[in-house]
């Protein structure tokens, strides 16, 4: 039975520079009951995906927006309580400003005559190119349309949109992009029949015939698909992951760099507190924790590679906001939570802060202010196995280390004598791309050797 007051599911503002987001899962289908603050869907932006819980507790009567959906921040997305009949109402008042677009783009397309509507018929315009739209109901972009149809040099206005009343989306936008700035083509220009081909001449009595040439594989289409193919759409995530790595290899002049350390005080370190913090605080010191608390103490020293080139000027800090990369399940995603002012943190902070942005980001609960402000990315590939890679630098930042597997293997060091041997060690390769435009090789070379000494001659338990 709905409850008597009706209670309205909105797409939630997820950020300043979120503007719409995609419907990924109902929890919940139509005529279940809910709690309040019961996960109710999950959404996902070109930020993070997150679930949404209900705003009240009652039955889900209506379901607006489907799965895979995207839609403005505030648009009605279900209802809880109240009666099923009045949701549509509420859709239709929605839909009813696309509806003056709609019309506007119909009488603007060549390929139809508009039906007269009144006693007097008006006459067919004829056929031509289709003007270029001069506002069709655009006029406002969100930031992140805005943002990308600058670094592009594109007239939003030239971009169909297809959000709220011929809004541009960023998917739009993308798509735009990637189609090379072409418009869809239109029903006259696609009605046209191609003009035949000139026959060819015929060869000359001593010219001897040409030669078959192999055939040439006609390129596949956007939408169409090979045999054994499976097409997926690209998540709101994903879209923006892609355009994000693709800015930053246009923006920054990357370069890394790597060094090779020993992490045999770290493992013995590593051994001794491993029990302590476990049974203390249920916190695991991984290596990357370790790691992570060396960087720290490192940028101290070397504010340029926790800087950030704005404009024309050089920006540093005196805080550190560490952003830990973290894959979500089946590869679904990567998204950088951040640890914030952890200049400030011992092992034991660092170490937890880490179990607990990596536990929301799997859990999708974090929000857009999870991932926003950070000066200095680590990700850490290693634990699968990886020993070297050169990762793309997270914008504005301007360097991002990569931690890999420890490995034990032979090492040359010196024995008691002060005579050369080969050992066994646990050895890391650690590197550090930065962007060349404001860090300089010897500049990220003393980094990561003052690096290497603080993981090599760790001391004490990190505080």
């Amino acid at each position: 039975m709905a409850t008597e007051t009706a209670v309205d599911v909105v797409m939630p503002q997820m950020g300043v520079s979120v503007s719409e987001g995609t419907i990924t899962r109902w929890l919940k289908q139509e005529g279940e009951q809910v709690e309040a603050d019961e996960p109710l869907l999950e959404i996902s932006t070109d930020k993070v995906d997150t679930e949404v819980p209900s705003p009240a507790s009652g039955m889900l009567t209506q379901i607006l927006v489907q799965e895979g959906e995207t839609v403005d921040v505030g648009t009605k997305l279900g209802q809880i309580g109240g009666a099923a009949g009045e949701a549509p109402a509420a859709a239709e008042s929605q839909a009813a400003p696309a509806e003056p677009a709609a019309a506007e783009a119909d009488e603007s397309s060549p390929a139809e005559t508009p039906t007269p509507t009144g006693p007097e018929p008006q006459a067919a315009p004829a056929p031509g190119p289709a003007p270029a739209p001069s506002g069709n109901g655009k006029a406002f972009v969100s930031p992140v349309v805005a943002r990308i149809a600058g670094e592009h040099g594109i007239d939003p206005s030239q971009v169909p949109g297809t959000g709220a009343g011929g809004r541009v989306t960023k998917k739009d936008i993308l798509a735009f992009v990637e189609s090379g700035g072409r418009r869809p083509q239109t029903a006259a220009a696609a009605a046209q029949p191609e003009a035949p081909a000139p026959a060819p001449a015929p060869p000359a009595e001593t010219t001897p015939p040409p030669q078959p040439t192999p055939p040439t594989p006609a390129p596949v289409a956007a939408g169409e698909t090979l045999p054994g193919e499976t097409v997926e759409p690209m998540t709101a995530m994903r879209r923006g992951i892609a355009e994000h790595m693709r800015r930053s290899l246009d923006t920054a002049a990357h370069v890394t760099s790597a060094i090779e350390v020993d992490f045999s005080r770290v493992v013995a370190v590593r051994e001794k507190l491993k029990k302590e913090y476990q049974a203390a605080y249920g916190v695991n010191p991984t290596y990357l924790a370790f790691a992570a608390k060396a960087s720290v103490e490192t940028l101290r020293e070397y504010p340029y590679v926790n800087a950030e080139i704005r404009g024309d000027s050089i920006v540093t800090r005196n805080f550190i906001n560490l952003g830990i990369a973290v894959e979500l399940a089946e590869g679904k995603g990567l998204i950088v939570p951040v640890i914030r002012n952890a200049e400030g943190l011992n092992l034991l902070g660092l170490a937890r802060g880490i179990a607990e942005i990596a536990a929301k980001a799997r859990n999708k609960q974090l929000v857009p202010d999870d991932v926003q402000g950070g000066t200095f990315t680590i990700t850490n590939p290693g634990g699968y196995g990886t020993f070297h890679g050169t990762p793309v630098i997270s914008q504005p930042q301007s360097a991002i280390l990569g931690t890999y597997a420890l490995v034990k293997r032979p090492w040359v060091v010196e024995d008691e004598l002060g005579q050369d041997t080969i050992a066994i060690r646990p050895l890391m390769n650690i590197t550090l791309t930065y962007d060349h435009r404001l860090v300089d090789g010897a500049y990220a070379g003393r980094f990561l050797r003052d690096l290497r000494e603080l993981l090599e001659g760790w001391e004490g338990d990190g505080e």
